[in-house]
């Protein structure tokens, strides 16, 4: 598997993307690719030209959740394959994949923090398989759907509110999910924010896919300045479960990582970033 950090909070010298509070990766395995979350803007669109990234051949594109930092930029793709149409350019028509929460309506101080776009829309433009099971996209590459919570400190406050058919209820991101590819030395974890915990995500992914060996771990951790108890939690379970290296980014602070940097190898994550395993 090959990832590409297409957009990512921040950049690297000397490598001339754009970055954005937001995150998109592009995964390229067993001839598939994928487009993992498309950030807040077109700024992934100028940054995969840039890349030679042909989104005109995207076999799938998977959300991590609803927020606009993950979900914006599809207005902007819907625009992008619009101009194919009009210019007679053929592409590929790709599959999406989310979580059936994940274009609700979702509100926090009566703004909108949702995705723009509607499931209604979406059907037109995309393929669209809102699944809450996990799916697997290639014979190593899943789709965790709905993360379990399995452990009494993280995901506990709520992040606004959603529009749920029974009315407006405190959100607190059931459709936050990951992909994990089955590398030959263990489970390579991709998260979006990781509102359902890093450690419920990384929990769950043993339990899918059968494998208590974790390789890396790179996307939002969402620690933006965590509680005590949420980051020595944190900590001692990546210890515990003998993660040796992370490569945490997005809604991830620098504190939280200093802190993440005493019990396993911090990698820096950005724009431009490539990874490949095996």
């Amino acid at each position: 598997m090959k990832l590409t950090v297409v957009v990512d909070n921040n950049t690297y010298i000397d490598r001339y993307f754009s970055g954005e509070p937001g995150l998109s990766f592009y995964i390229e395995e067993e001839g598939q690719s994928i487009l993992f979350d498309v950030g807040y803007s077109d700024i992934f669109l100028k940054n995969s030209m840039k890349m030679n990234i042909d989104l005109k051949k995207i076999d799938y594109i998977a959300i991590s959740h609803g927020h606009i930092d993950h979900t914006w930029g599809l207005s902007h793709l819907i625009n992008h394959y619009s101009e194919y149409t009009i210019e007679g350019t053929s592409y590929t028509k790709p599959e999406m994949i989310a979580h059936p929460n994940s274009f609700l309506d979702k509100r926090h101080n009566n703004q909108n923090i949702g995705s723009l776009i509607s499931k209604d829309t979406l059907i037109k433009h995309f393929n669209l398989k809102l699944s809450a099971d996990p799916i697997w996209v290639t014979s190593k590459l899943i789709y965790l759907g709905e993360i379990e919570r399995s452990n009494n400190v993280e995901n506990k406050t709520p992040i606004g509110k959603v529009k749920m058919k029974s009315g407006e209820v405190d959100d607190y991101l059931l459709d936050d999910s990951a992909l994990v590819y089955k590398s030959s030395k263990g489970l390579v974890i991709i998260t979006g924010c990781a509102h359902s915990g890093i450690c419920n995500i990384i929990e769950y992914a043993k339990k899918v896919c059968k494998d208590n060996r974790v390789a890396d771990v790179i996307g939002g951790f969402h620690l933006l300045s965590p509680k005590k108890d949420v980051i020595d939690y944190t900590c001692k379970y990546i210890k515990d479960n003998n993660i040796k290296v992370m490569h945490p980014c997005h809604c991830t602070d620098l504190k939280s990582k200093i802190e993440l940097s005493n019990v396993c190898d911090v990698k820096e994550v950005g724009v431009g970033l490539v990874l490949e395993y095996n």
